[in-house]
């Protein structure tokens, strides 16, 4: 009974943490998680937040995590260009960008890697709702923060600075079928970062892939 009285206050949440389990009843002992994870109840993700087993039906939901368990965050480099088919290679790991120290955290969801920049390369990146399908209405319905296209490329190519000649810049084997991707967002881009480096990055990729 206690169980599902605490389900039933958590679960709307998507995922909680240990303070907003000591919020919601005076006295609430910490134990209860670690013997719900061990009985099968709940899903720990990293420390001091847990999920419920019941959302792993729900294929977007991984997504919608990356951007709760490390805040602030975004999601950016191969996992955005995935998302929008950008690239053809499947993702492993769930990628991200952070104000935070770079962190991996690898849970029954998969493997979440975040990337840390300073805080004035936290931009360019924007709320999308997923094609939300769950069994369960009851389920929240995740809205991602998801870097734009020509932002992903960016944090890409800033990131690994080895994208440094046409061979490798072609390596990336991106997609531009869907034409999601324009040279002035790019450029536009570069200029309010203002790294040299990365602009003849970004410039060579442009011509690399005739934008």
């Amino acid at each position: 009974m206690y169980f599902q009285e605490f389900r039933r206050e958590m679960y709307p949440l998507g995922c909680f943490t240990t303070n907003q389990a000591y919020a919601w009843r005076d006295g609430f002992d910490k134990n209860n998680l670690t013997r719900w994870v061990r009985q099968g109840l709940l899903i720990r993700l990293r420390n001091g937040y847990y999920t419920f087993p019941e959302y792993m039906d729900d294929r977007d939901f991984a997504f919608y995590l990356a951007n709760r368990i490390y805040r602030p965050s975004y999601i950016s480099l191969h996992t955005a260009l995935a998302f929008y088919s950008l690239i053809p290679e499947s993702i492993v790991h769930i990628t991200s960008i952070t104000t935070l120290k770079t962190a991996t955290f690898t849970n029954s969801f998969g493997t979440y890697t975040y990337n840390s920049v300073k805080p004035e390369l936290m931009f360019g990146y924007e709320s999308r709702s997923t094609s939300h399908e769950s069994r369960d209405t009851r389920h929240v319905s995740p809205n991602l923060l998801l870097a734009t296209p020509a932002k992903a490329i960016a944090d890409l190519l800033y990131l690994n600075p080895f994208y440094d000649t046409q061979a490798e810049m072609e390596e990336l084997r991106i997609d531009l079928s869907s034409r999601l991707l324009k040279a002035r967002d790019l450029m536009t881009i570069s200029s309010r970062i203002a790294n040299p480096a990365l602009d003849k990055r970004i410039r060579l990729f442009i011509k690399t892939y005739a934008l």
